[in-house]
Order: structure tokens, then sequence, then C-alpha cells
């Protein structure tokens, strides 16, 4: 069951245009225009601004310079499918910067995993000096 989604995307700010779809698919493919493209302009949208700040730093090339987050749907035979497989995928992208990443605390190394890493460089110096020459 899919999880309910913080911040829904509200259908008004999104751009949809019909276009022909690429690769295989005979007839069909070079008739209609059954692929969706998909224009989100993050920062005029109604999200609020943390879930912007963190949608726009996203390191996403569908995200263009401009803050506008494209997405290109294909992949059904129909323009309905391919839409609301677009505007689940941008939910999806949504969701993903919706709950901030907890913040890292620094921690030391505890003394056993110390010990077992020094245990390991031993046990692989003394493998590299098996490898030597031998000595009489």
């Amino acid at each position: 069951m899919a999880t309910p989604s913080h911040y829904p995307v509200d259908e008004r700010e999104v751009e949809i245009s019909a276009i022909r779809a690429q690769g295989a698919g005979g007839q069909n493919v070079n008739k209609v225009s059954s692929a969706v493209h998909l224009r989100f302009d993050i920062s005029a949208s109604s999200l609020p601004e943390e879930v912007k700040e963190r949608l726009i730093a996203l390191s996403d090339s569908r995200i263009t310079q401009g803050g506008v987050l494209v997405l290109k749907a294909q992949q059904h035979r129909n323009q309905e499918m391919n839409r609301s497989d677009a505007l689940a995928r941008l939910q999806e992208v949504v969701d993903s910067v919706a709950v901030p990443p907890k913040a890292r605390r620094a921690t030391k190394p505890t003394y056993g995993s110390k010990l077992r890493r020094l245990e390991g460089k031993s046990q692989r110096a003394d493998v590299k000096n098996l490898r030597g020459k031998v000595q009489e």
C-alpha cells in the first residue's frame, strides 16, 4: 500500500504537454502523441520553503538551472497512463525530500573496533612479508 504523502503536489502548478514517444512501437509511435512532458516550477509552487530548498539542492539532472523539474513519461501506450505515471514520479521526488535528513553526530571509534582494525593490518603485513625471498 502506498504511503500518504506529506505535501501533495497541486496539479494546477504542473505544466503537462503531450509529445511523441521515442523508440520502438511501429506506426503507433509515429502517429500518436502518447508520451508526456511534465514541467514543475519548484520556486513558484505552494510547497513549504524548506521542501523547496531541499528539492533545488538535489543533485538531479532532471532539475534545470532555473529550478524547474522536468520529467518525461513514455512507458505506456496511452497518454492518460503516462500522465498519471509522471505525476506519481513527481510526487515520489517531492516525498523523498519531505522529511529533513537527521543531523550526523560525530562519534569516536570504540576500543574494540580499533583493535580489530590493527589486527587486520598486522595480518595483512604478515601475508605480504611471506611473499619475499626465502632467507636461509
